[in-house]
């Protein structure tokens, strides 16, 4: 993609697409008028390098950052470097920093509550009536009436909902 800058003619090396109001507006302009909107151009850093940037502002000044596995032997600074863990047991070990690091990436949270893609009820709940019309049928089976009952209107409840 060549093309000049919108506002002062040089070549443009950023190019922005909008879509305001349904509308598609396009944007072609120099790293100076880039700049001059607020516009910032971040070079292509291999993500390596992003992760131990992150690692490397959490941990705070003054943190103990010698802190070693029992089971692996891999140390927090090894983890800095390699931004791999070695084994499950270092979420124990570097846990306090491991913690921070989450927090901070996670905006402030620290457990996954996770997100359900989109159709995921109709997934779960056509399994959940799978699971209940295999369990009626055994009820049945073993002639355990009052269960085949409720597990017949809870089969029916979620159908209807």
């Amino acid at each position: 993609m060549k093309s000049e800058c919108d506002k002062c003619g040089k070549p443009a090396t950023v190019h922005l697409t909008e879509i305001a109001d349904g509308q598609k507006i396009e944007k072609h302009l120099c790293e100076d008028c880039a700049a001059q909107e607020g516009i910032t151009v971040k070079a292509n850093l291999p993500i390596s390098q992003l992760l131990e940037d992150f690692i490397l502002q959490t941990v705070a000044p003054g943190q103990s950052t010698d802190v070693k596995c029992d089971v692996c032997g891999l140390t927090f600074s090894e983890f800095r470097q390699k931004a791999l863990l070695g084994c499950p047991n270092d979420y124990d070990a570097f846990g306090q920093v491991l913690e921070a690091l989450i927090q901070r990436a996670q905006e402030g949270a620290t457990q996954h509550i996770g997100k359900a893609p989109a159709g995921a009820a109709g997934r779960k709940k056509h399994g959940t009536i799978l699971r209940l019309r295999a369990q009626l049928r055994s009820a049945v089976g073993q002639e355990d009436y009052e269960r085949a009952a409720r597990l017949r209107d809870r089969i029916k409840e979620l159908e209807e909902s």
